[in-house]
């Protein structure tokens, strides 16, 4: 049996293992895919006796994205221009691919929910890592971006490197155009101390539509509460990107597309 499995710290609250294993039995494909606890010391070493012991790939997420990167021999554009991986996959000849996924799983949600065509105008609140991993695949969806960030200087690094790949803009998080949003998403982590991106209800209100990048079990994040309560509906979480880039590194590892928009529709109603 095929091996697979996703590393982080903290891992126990991981939907990776229930979702990948949807996914195989669909598909019919025989794997084991299992959470592990990486040790912030010795991370590396973990992944090369997983891969030295017949690992095939594994799944990345905090705080080790930039780490597995590094630790490739081989890198996608999408996870060079990132500067980090969720995803690893060992090749025929024993090196280590990297990918990214998050930019790809991100549009494929959006697509699920028909918020996504040519030459839409997306504000998105961060600069950090989880906006990294999604602006190409964006870009390459022909959106045109507005980055907004507390520190200006933080937002014109990323909008300097990607502008070679379409429109985007750098902007303080305090001196956001007011005009109208397509789509307006939360790339913040402000919602994992239970507060909301820094923007005045002013410039939501300019919006059409509402993502969190994150996802709260049963409950809505703060962003999406913050929406509500100003009486704009139009809101999703994360849980549909998160499902949706595993599909997309399950396809890079076995070669077989699961249906992504099934199993989100299972585990939703399991959550539920």
């Amino acid at each position: 049996m095929d091996r697979y499995a996703v590393w982080g710290n903290p891992i126990a609250q991981s939907k990776s293992p229930l979702i990948q294993g949807k996914f195989s039995e669909q598909t019919q494909q025989n794997i084991e895919y299992v959470a592990k606890l990486g040790d912030l010391d010795d991370f590396e070493q973990q992944l090369a006796t997983f891969f030295a012991e017949g690992g095939k790939g594994c799944n990345i997420t905090a705080p080790f994205k930039e780490r597995a990167y590094q630790f490739a021999n081989e890198r996608s554009e999408r996870a060079k221009l990132a500067q980090a991986c969720n995803t690893l996959k060992k090749l025929e000849d024993g090196r280590l691919y990297a990918d990214n996924t998050d930019g790809i799983g991100l549009v494929t949600d959006l697509t699920r929910l028909n918020w996504i065509k040519p030459n839409q105008r997306i504000l998105i609140l961060g600069a950090g890592g989880a906006t990294k991993g999604v602006l190409l695949p964006l870009l390459q969806a022909q959106q045109n971006i507005v980055l907004a960030n507390r520190t200006l200087a933080k937002a014109q690094t990323l909008a300097d490197k990607f502008q070679p790949y379409g429109k985007i803009l750098a902007v303080a998080m305090d001196a956001i155009p007011p005009q109208s949003y397509d789509l307006i998403i939360n790339a913040t982590s402000a919602g994992l101390s239970g507060n909301t991106a820094p923007i005045s209800a002013d410039i939501l209100k300019l919006g059409k539509a509402f993502y969190d990048m994150q996802y709260a079990k049963g409950a809505d994040t703060p962003f999406i509460a913050l929406c509500k309560s100003l009486g704009l509906m139009k809101v999703s979480d994360g849980f549909g990107m998160l499902v949706a880039q595993a599909a997309h590194s399950f396809h890079l590892w076995r070669g077989v597309m699961p249906d992504f928009n099934g199993v989100y529709a299972e585990l939703k109603k399991e959550m539920r």
